[in-house]
């Protein structure tokens, strides 16, 4: 049996710009966090983000490489269509990008889009009411949530309108029969985003599992949730815990950084 092919990713740390190559150790960090925390379904979803100071340039993962392979050098930048911008050895999916595409035309205060295909949030996708109002967590989730309903793989453009719709000025998406997806002024909030939301499914799930009746959690703590979040988290939002999350990925494998 051959030894396994080690991936040789030269550095663009030099070739880009200070703020430019903090976007992408920050969205590469992500990516590795979502293969570590579980949710990665191996190379079929995305989170994209804004290329700094520049409109409608992003940057998105390599078509076929695992998210705990990531660096932020392998990191590919595109337009709003999907096409590479620069010359980069490492293929895109442009059809993986419809979804992203339509958010981030529509949404400018997202910096990034992250979209997972998590067992428990496909699950509860899947489920008629939703998210129940039944933890602690799904009251962030509730407080900004938007639902979008299954039309089959996101292949076609001609859904775009329909899911910028759905989605609103929210900052959690359900896709029913599909999976979870949120929005985020930064990566970090993007992925805290994300942990509350895999959070709250996981919840409901092992709760309905034990058959028994379920408390449900008053509409008006529902409504006060997001000045609550703000309170938890010193009003800076995902940047609280992301120092915390670096450093763990730092403890596992800092090739990221790369």
């Amino acid at each position: 049996m051959n030894a396994p092919e080690k991936l040789s990713i030269p550095s663009l740390k030099e070739r880009v710009s200070a703020e430019e190559w903090q976007a992408r150790v920050d969205l590469a960090a992500c990516y590795r966090l979502v293969a570590d925390f579980g949710w990665s379904d191996l190379v079929f979803t995305h989170i994209t983000a804004r290329v700094p100071g520049v409109d409608n340039q992003f940057l998105i993962n390599p078509y076929g490489m695992m998210f705990d392979e990531i660096t932020a050098s392998s990191l590919v930048k595109i337009d709003l269509h999907g096409n590479k911008i620069e010359e980069s050895p490492f293929p895109v999916n442009p059809a993986g990008f419809t979804i992203h595409s339509a958010i981030h035309a529509a949404r400018h205060d997202a910096q990034c889009v992250l979209h997972a295909h998590s067992i428990n949030g496909v699950a509860v996708s899947a489920q008629k009411e939703g998210v129940l109002p039944i933890s602690q967590q799904s009251i962030f989730v509730l407080s900004s949530l938007a639902y979008h309903d299954y039309e089959g793989v996101a292949l076609n453009a001609d859904e775009k309108p329909r899911l910028v719709a759905d989605l609103g000025d929210k900052s959690y998406l359900m896709l029913r029969n599909h999976g979870l997806l949120t929005l985020g002024k930064t990566v970090a909030d993007a992925f805290l985003n994300m942990y509350i939301f895999e959070s709250a499914c996981m919840i409901q799930i092992r709760a309905q599992s034990g058959g028994g009746e379920l408390v449900r959690i008053p509409e008006p703590i529902i409504r006060g949730a997001q000045q609550q979040a703000k309170s938890v988290t010193k009003s800076q939002g995902g940047m609280l815990a992301w120092p915390g999350l670096l450093r763990r990925l730092d403890r596992i494998d800092p090739s990221y950084r790369t």
